[in-house]
């Protein structure tokens, strides 16, 4: 197993190196903090209308907004208030929100489940590189080097090269350590 992922590391460019990039897009700026993350605690979202933090559910967000939130709490590790904030986006069936489903539940140590909403994502839309590439980061996590290697390829293909999503998988084939976010 070990030779192999030697092999692929081999066989793969290494040449852009991904440490600033935050997940979610191709951006080298994490998600800035917000009032969710500065003044509420467990699964609460501030509203600007209600000036307080409430139930994601009972936010005046919208869904742009709600995916905004869950990521930011994602990148903060707090995954379970990522969730319940994805629990009340109004397009459950949308490939992003499939995508941040599967990317928490995944480190939330739910592999098949973070997998099954991966593969929603995707089948929802083809060109979903992010969740192709957490889906293969996972891949990399259970030593599935072969199936990691097909998502890259796949990434290239549609036109993903030296994308945040290309790079950091690029990076997790290679070294075998995969990016918390």
């Amino acid at each position: 197993m070990r030779f192999t992922a030697i092999a692929l590391a081999l066989a793969l460019p290494f040449s852009m190196p991904i440490a600033g990039f935050a997940a979610g897009g191709d951006t080298t700026t994490p998600p800035t903090p917000s009032e969710t993350t500065k003044k509420c605690w467990g699964k609460r979202v501030w509203d600007d209308e209600a000036k307080k933090c409430v139930k994601p559910e009972e936010s005046s967000l919208n869904g742009q907004q709600l995916l905004e939130t869950a990521r930011e709490l994602a990148y903060l590790d707090r995954f379970e208030d990522a969730q319940a904030v994805l629990a009340a986006h109004p397009e459950q069936t949308d490939s992003r929100v499939l995508t941040y489903w599967g990317f928490t539940n995944r480190k939330l140590g739910r592999s098949d489940l973070a997998s099954e909403y991966y593969t929603r994502a995707i089948a929802q839309d083809p060109d979903n590189i992010l969740a192709r590439s957490y889906m293969a980061q996972g891949f990399v996590e259970t030593g599935q080097y072969a199936q990691a290697l097909a998502q890259w390829k796949e990434i290239k293909a549609r036109g993903g090269e030296g994308t945040w999503a290309e790079t950091s998988l690029r990076q997790a084939i290679q070294t075998g350590v995969t990016v918390n976010y």
